[in-house]
């Protein structure tokens, strides 16, 4: 997995030559983390599957967002673990906070990933991650979902904290663009968009961008937990113009529709006997989710096909590109500069297998400038 380190965070875990003083210098390098939660279990659980790591380094803990805040001002963590239901002040108050006064990476670790509002909020104003919390059989779901928590940790101490965002939506948008949602075109071109860890941010967006009245529906294929999936689908459907769905196997492409699924599915396109398309989702997880996609679109739509890959870890992404282009079709990146991990887009161009690369807030543009050449 290719990973780079973001402007402000030094990248950890590294490995060091040998010298005499590497044990001082491997600790220095370590990702120093701080729990916020208020459950006292939690926070053990938490900090113990976390301190067991040998590149992990937990600083303390917080009991609620005030005292997180303090906290953070004082130990200065590469990353924080943070809770969404907390007294005093709770754990979207304190993103809030954070982006504004100490800008450092957020994994959310919380038991309402079934609240979209929660979900889709929290990813709105740019954590990394958010991850349901283990319940249950507190110690042995811990033991499950250790090696996902300690993974997000990681992979966030190396975020451009400078390229995270909030996302501006006006809370009124789709009730005033209803028109907007009916309004019935022809589904001529085919936009799949693929990314990794940070991209739910950067997708809500390009959709709020994005018109609707293009004559052509999307697929988006994104890291998120397939638990919070369906409430974020939801509360995402509420703040755009476009209709926003979970994607399902056998679902058929309608224009206007955005269709989300997670990179833990396989989603491919496959045309129809009355010239239209359908979705096909098969639960094991790929091991090139995004090139998968982007070839089964190229398949069908050909020379209507366009390809967007925005910030994400790792190099998936730059075959099915070139699968795209091979059919006349059009591929578009996100600046590097611009992204929260620059990997996908950075491969892809170093492939040259991408025509066309732009800032964040130009990628609409540049969607709807290809639909009319």
């Amino acid at each position: 997995m290719l990973l780079e380190a973001g402007r402000g965070h030094q990248a950890k875990g590294v490995p060091l030559p040998p010298e005499s003083n590497q044990e001082d210098s491997l600790e220095k390098e370590k990702i120093r983390v701080l729990v916020v939660d208020d459950a006292a279990f939690m926070i053990k659980a938490v900090s113990d599957l976390l301190a067991n790591d040998p590149q992990i380094e937990v600083l303390g803990s917080a009991r609620n967002g005030q005292e997180g805040l303090e906290k953070i001002k004082a130990l200065q963590p590469d990353v924080i673990t943070l809770d969404v239901d907390m007294p005093v002040m709770d754990g979207l108050r304190t993103v809030r906070h954070i982006m504004i006064e100490n800008p450092v990476p957020v994994v959310m670790l919380s038991s309402l990933f079934s609240d979209g509002a929660i979900t889709f909020e929290a990813l709105r104003l740019g954590v990394v991650d958010f991850l349901p919390k283990p319940s249950g059989a507190i110690s042995q779901d811990i033991e499950e979902a250790k090696h996902q928590i300690i993974d997000r940790v990681k992979i966030a101490a190396s975020v451009n904290m400078y390229n995270i965002h909030r996302v501006k939506i006006d809370p009124n948008e789709s009730d005033s663009q209803l028109e907007d949602r009916y309004t019935f075109q022809p589904l001529d071109y085919m936009v799949a968009i693929g990314t990794t860890l940070g991209g739910p941010n950067t997708v809500i967006r390009l959709l709020a961008q994005l018109s609707p009245k293009l004559p052509a529906a999307v697929v988006v294929q994104q890291e998120i937990s397939y638990k919070i999936l369906e409430a974020f689908v939801r509360k995402f459907d509420e703040h755009v113009a476009w209709r926003i769905e979970v994607a399902r196997d056998g679902q058929p492409i309608e224009q206007g529709t955005c269709y989300i699924g997670t990179t833990d599915q396989s989603i491919t396109l496959d045309a129809d006997e009355d010239g239209g398309a359908f979705l096909r989702i098969e639960t094991e997880k790929p091991a090139r989710p995004l090139n998968d996609l982007f070839t089964s679109v190229a398949n069908v739509f050909e020379s209507r096909a366009i390809g967007v890959l925005l910030t994400g870890v790792g190099d998936d992404g730059a075959d099915g590109f070139g699968v795209i282009r091979s059919r006349s079709g059009v591929t578009i990146a996100q600046t590097t500069n611009t992204c929260v991990y620059p990997n996908l887009t950075e491969y892809a161009i170093e492939r040259g297998t991408v025509d066309h690369v732009v800032d964040e807030v130009d990628l609409a543009a540049r969607i709807e400038v290809s639909m009319n050449p």
